[in-house]
């Protein structure tokens, strides 16, 4: 398979005080991390693209751990992700899915045996293109106070031969999340869901 060609990355940090009501004694961080890779499937079909999943996983846990040093707190304090991609109109829907194994266990092993599922989207547009990143509890994907989305993107992409892939970590429940549900301190750590 071709090597990764990567044209930039990006990083996004946010910390959010309130969302209206009273300041959060400690603000929520939340950050993504985004790369703009070429497509090497762009303007073609290709029946075998499988394997460049394994191309992609070192990119993947550099960039885990890369958000994770951004983020300048340890490993442990992250307790939110999701990641995504954005295909070039050169590519198909299916290269975006390439993206999920090096992205979510790339997450998974630099946060140290995360047990949920990593949420994931991905769709296909041009430069400029915005995507909401869904975002989940680490280690159940049921607690509610971590149900969030990351809108990113990228101004001058991905062209059409391209492909942005992301990825989005957090900090604590959202600000002020009151809506019951499974609490964190409820996680059972069984099954990746409650």
């Amino acid at each position: 398979m071709p090597e990764v060609k990567i044209r930039k990355r990006l990083l996004i940090l946010e910390e959010i005080l309130h969302e209206g009501g009273p300041a959060a004694a400690t603000p929520r961080k939340r950050g993504a991390i985004l790369a703009v890779v070429e497509n090497p499937f762009a303007g073609r079909y290709v029946e075998e693209i499988a394997s460049f999943m394994d191309d992609l996983k070192p990119l993947g846990l550099a960039m885990a751990q890369d958000l994770i040093a951004a983020l300048g707190v340890p490993p442990s304090a992250i307790d939110g992700y999701g990641k995504g991609a954005i295909v070039g109109a050169a590519g198909e829907l299916e290269h975006g899915a390439l993206w999920h194994v090096p992205g979510g266990y790339a997450m998974r092993e630099a946060l140290g045996d995360a047990k949920a599922i990593v949420p994931s989207t991905k769709k296909v547009g041009g430069p400029g293109t915005r995507l909401d990143v869904p975002v989940t509890h680490v280690n159940a994907s049921y607690v509610r106070s971590h149900f969030d989305a990351m809108e990113v993107g990228v101004p001058d992409g991905p062209k059409a031969d391209e492909m942005v892939l992301v990825l989005v970590m957090t900090t604590g429940p959202r600000v002020h999340a009151r809506v019951g549900g499974l609490k964190a301190s409820e996680i059972k750590g069984e099954d990746g869901l409650r």
